[in-house]
């Protein structure tokens, strides 16, 4: 059965807000909620940045039911893994259960605030590999004392560690990372549609099978509105960014840049990949791409924090009915 998300996207909302919309989220039918963690915005007209684990938190309190998960920590050069397991294994505990660690390699708009350089893409992927065994092994509540070639850690131990470790989903953005972590993940995260990302993942080596226990985690924007031009410019002003792709949202380091690098974007062409307006058919045959996919889980993304209370009241329940009377059923 196809399992639909919603995002908590700090990039554009507060921490009370984000919070309050995780309530209504939940309220509204979705089985899961995803948050990002970033340190920036992507663009400065999106506004906001705060701390992602404080928010996941005070969510994990104020809901119930639904999974909770990070679309996605990097656990490598602003986080040390050891503190990520740490996070980890808190929020694991004040959610009941329902947390799930989705890590990334990261994008430089992020990682860079701390003042070290920004690695090549081959190292960031050598990063990850170890911080991943750092975090497991962390998992396991024995003293950890480790030496990496990129990570130390000196007789670590997590005192507050549940009776189930959180399962780790890893993002992956081709088939290099999806031979290099699929064996490491519980899980997969990719915000492509591509069957062949899933059918490779299927065919590593060591990797767990998704389908039959795995999980294949997608995400997508959408921008629902009663008014289709209001929804076509704050889709543009927000996330035109959106359509620059994993290998170059990761490496640009400002605010600035990408505002640059998207200053030809037009509203038409944010149009085209993003379905704008109060069409729900228009938005469930977007979303129909990834579980055509093969994909398990989906978490939409309402762009903006304007209209975010109306989205959940007024439209997300129908969306909800339409999309999961039209997604397989297993």
């Amino acid at each position: 059965m196809t399992r639909f998300g919603y995002t908590l996207m700090t990039e554009q909302s507060g921490p009370q807000d984000l919070v309050r919309y995780a309530v209504g989220a939940e309220s509204a039918g979705f089985d899961f909620e995803v948050s990002s963690d970033h340190y920036f915005p992507w663009l400065d007209s999106m506004g906001h940045a705060p701390y992602a684990w404080a928010v996941l938190g005070a969510v994990a309190h104020a809901t119930e039911r639904v999974g909770l998960m990070t679309y996605v920590t990097c656990p490598t050069i602003r986080y040390h893994p050891a503190v990520v397991a740490q996070k980890a294994a808190t929020l694991q505990l004040l959610a009941d259960g329902r947390f799930i660690l989705g890590l990334g390699s990261g994008e430089n708009l992020n990682e860079h605030v701390v003042g070290q350089r920004w690695p090549s893409v081959d190292e960031r992927h050598d990063m990850l590999t170890e911080a991943v065994e750092v975090i497991r092994e962390l998992f396991t509540g024995d003293l950890v004392t480790f030496q990496g070639r990129h990570f130390r850690v000196d007789s670590a131990t997590l005192w507050d560690l549940p009776d189930e470790p959180p399962e780790i989903a890893i993002a992956i953005s081709g088939p290099t990372s999806v031979g290099r972590f699929a064996p490491l993940a519980d899980h997969l995260i990719t915000t492509e549609p591509d069957a062949s990302l899933i059918e490779r993942w299927n065919d590593t080596a060591g990797a767990p099978q998704i389908g039959r226990g795995a999980k294949a985690i997608g995400q997508i924007p959408i921008c629902w509105d009663p008014d289709e031009q209001a929804a076509v410019e704050r889709a543009h002003a927000l996330f035109r960014w959106f359509g620059g792709g994993w290998s170059v949202n990761s490496d640009l380091p400002t605010t600035r840049s990408f505002a640059g690098a998207t200053s030809y974007v037009r509203p038409e062409d944010v149009a085209q990949s993003i379905p704008c307006g109060p069409d729900l058919d228009a938005i469930v045959e977007k979303v129909a791409a990834f579980w055509q996919a093969g994909f398990t889980d989906i978490a939409l993304v309402q762009v903006g924090d304007e209209g975010q209370d109306r989205f959940l009241q007024e439209a997300a329940e129908p969306l909800l009915k339409r999309l999961r009377e039209a997604a397989p059923a297993s």
